[in-house]
């Protein structure tokens, strides 16, 4: 109740796709997130695929330590591939990719884990899958949420700015004048 009488006003929805500039140093953290997974997920498809094992085989073979199947490796490469199309566009496509499919790992972990040993394990998930997909949507969820979530952004971090637009233009022009005196100090004398 009290804190909503610090936010007086009209709150604006935040669309974080217009916030982020295209070159902000965001940018890299989003690309490294989704090329590191993309990478390990279209080799373990890769792996899979070359091994031709049946498409919905729940024979327990292995690929990398993790239980596969082929429906498994064809699913590993379409996600890898995605997640490098994402680090292509990077941006907050990659970001918001990165978040969105590391929500669906860690659902995709909950689901396969109540259907380890039942008739309807189609993706041969054992135990070591189920945790890997919780590892990797956790990895997803952090490389996504870098920078856009948390308590002490920086006040020059876009989305800071965007939640708190009455806030944004004095800390902008304190940092412009802490840019300015820099500048200032720093320049060698000019003749006076």
């Amino acid at each position: 109740m009290a804190s909503h009488s610090l936010h007086s006003g009209t709150r604006r929805r935040i669309r974080f796709n217009d916030h982020l500039p295209v070159d902000h140093r965001l940018n890299l953290v989003y690309r490294i997130g989704a090329g590191l997974m993309g990478l390990f997920l279209l080799v373990f498809g890769i792996f899979g695929i070359i091994d031709k094992i049946g498409f919905f085989d729940t024979g327990g073979d292995t690929v990398l330590s993790l239980n596969t199947n082929g429906a498994l490796s064809w699913l590993s490469v379409g996600v890898g591939l995605l997640l490098f199309v994402g680090m292509v566009i990077g941006g907050n496509f990659a970001s918001t990719l990165n978040m969105t499919l590391g929500v669906l790992f860690i659902l995709s972990g909950f689901l396969n884990m109540g259907l380890l040993d039942t008739d309807y394990n189609f993706l041969a998930f054992e135990i070591q899958n189920v945790m890997f997909s919780f590892v990797v949507g956790i990895l997803l969820l952090v490389f996504g949420m870098y920078g856009r979530v948390g308590s002490a952004l920086p006040h020059d971090n876009p989305y800071w700015r965007a939640r708190h637009p009455d806030l944004a233009e004095p800390a902008q022009e304190q940092g412009q004048e802490r840019r300015e005196l820099t500048d200032q100090r720093d320049r060698p004398d000019q003749v006076r």
